[in-house]
């Protein structure tokens, strides 16, 4: 459920990309993630960090695409969130000494340190390369080649790069004594 959540606004962009072209699609997408941010409040009294900084892009992103019309603004959105994602990855493991894949994941599983600290590298590596990825379609194919792959290709990458993850890491979980 907390998957379709968090893909709500891109569903609606894509939504009213299809039905109505990038600039409408724009300002759903900012309503949308306005809206999901005050939901969260409301329903946890909280925000997540992630879901704001995404917040704060779209507007950002979005604002300037439907103030100067101009789409390329949208099309830099997910790569500036993947690069941020990327530098937080990186930034708290070599700054801070923390590792966020380990503190999103230790509770469901356990591995060696070195373990860990190979899966937050792996992961900031696909989000930076995510990140390239994005602007190559988004600037050499059309706008509607974009949003498809926005939508499905990057879902698409992402299963394809948490079963991989899985079954890597298979290897390394250490079995919980049962007591």
């Amino acid at each position: 459920m907390k998957f379709l959540y968090d893909l709500f606004p891109v569903i609606l962009f894509f939504i009213a990309f299809k039905l109505f072209g990038i600039y409408v699609a724009t300002a759903v997408a900012i309503a949308a993630t306005i809206i999901q941010i005050i939901w969260a409040k409301l329903r946890t009294g909280k925000v997540e960090a992630t879901l704001i900084m995404s917040g704060a892009i779209i507007v950002v992103f979005g604002g300037a695409t439907l103030w100067l019309h101009d789409e390329s603004f949208i099309k830099w959105k997910p790569t500036i969130l993947y690069w941020l994602f990327t530098a937080g990855l990186l930034g708290s493991q070599w700054l801070f000494g923390r590792n966020l894949i380990r503190k999103l994941m230790e509770k469901q599983i356990a591995m060696p340190d070195p373990v860990w600290t190979r899966l937050n590298l792996a992961w900031a590596v696909f989000f930076l390369m995510l990140g390239f990825l994005n602007l190559y379609v988004a600037f050499n194919y059309s706008t509607e080649i974009w949003v498809d792959f926005k939508l499905f290709g990057t879902m698409g990458l992402m299963l394809v790069f948490v079963i991989g993850q899985s079954l890597l890491l298979n290897k390394h979980i250490i079995e919980q004594d049962k007591q």
